[in-house]
């Protein structure tokens, strides 16, 4: 199984070399790293050819309609049969992550892997600020304001053929909207790996304080458009998330 990994990057230059380097340095050998580039001006690019890695490729560096138009470019190009995300704030949680992912598709014959991350201090990625733990998956969980972090997500790519890729409306909850069409009520066979995947830098667009009303008037459209009670699973969704920063310390 080939994997695809998509990072979008935007002057970056000073996170962008770990994610590439964090690619490079997974045990699974068949892997294509695909990254969109903003057009960046501070040297990302220059940074990211500079690492020499052998499994990039794309890079494309131009200007674009914002990150769902990245990422959207991103999938376009992908050929593997599995495809995940890992921005350039963010590495795997160790080396063996695409290998151990892939043998649980493998093992489950399933449509979409997911599992769970760690938001960590830009400063100090040994501080861990949230913890999130994914748990198993119900349509129920879904309509209680829960989903898997996106950065945990593996899908297959004929997944993504069939949804049509994300909503370039939306400006920070695209993969909320992605998300809930392609796994609430769908069918898809969906299993959780109960590991550590991914390590993200804390306060990026999603988690930005204050872009907070922001991310929740388009969180309440997302859910009226997949027909959820929009209210109710928003105050479940930011609850959920006060435990995460407990149990991180």
């Amino acid at each position: 199984m080939k994997v695809t990994v998509v990072t979008t990057c935007y002057n970056r230059s000073d996170t962008v070399v770990k994610a590439v380097r964090s690619v490079m340095f997974q045990t699974y050998p068949d892997i294509e790293h695909i990254i969109i580039d903003g057009g960046s001006t501070d040297g990302s690019v220059e940074a990211i050819r500079a690492c020499g890695s052998t499994r990039i490729a794309h890079l494309i560096s131009e200007r674009d309609k914002g990150c769902y138009n990245a990422l959207n470019k991103g999938l376009r190009l992908a050929s593997g049969d599995i495809v995940c995300w890992l921005h350039s704030d963010d590495v795997f949680y160790d080396d063996h992550v695409v290998e151990n992912v892939v043998e649980a598709f493998k093992k489950n014959s399933c449509d979409m892997v997911y599992a769970n991350g760690l938001f960590v201090s830009p400063d100090n990625p040994d501080r861990v600020i949230r913890n999130w733990i994914g748990g198993e998956y119900s349509d129920r969980k879904i309509e209680n304001g829960w989903l898997p972090l996106h950065t945990t997500v593996f899908v297959r790519k004929e997944i993504f053929d069939r949804s049509g890729g994300y909503c370039e409306d939306y400006v920070i909850a695209g993969d909320t909207d992605w998300l809930i069409r392609v796994m609430y009520k769908t069918g898809i066979s969906i299993v959780y790996l109960p590991q550590y995947v991914v390590r993200m830098n804390y306060g990026g667009l999603s988690t930005n304080w204050k872009r907070s009303f922001q991310r929740w008037r388009e969180d309440l459209r997302v859910y009226s458009r997949n027909g959820i009670s929009p209210v109710m699973a928003l105050v479940k969704k930011v609850l959920r998330k006060v435990p995460q920063f407990f149990s991180s310390k």
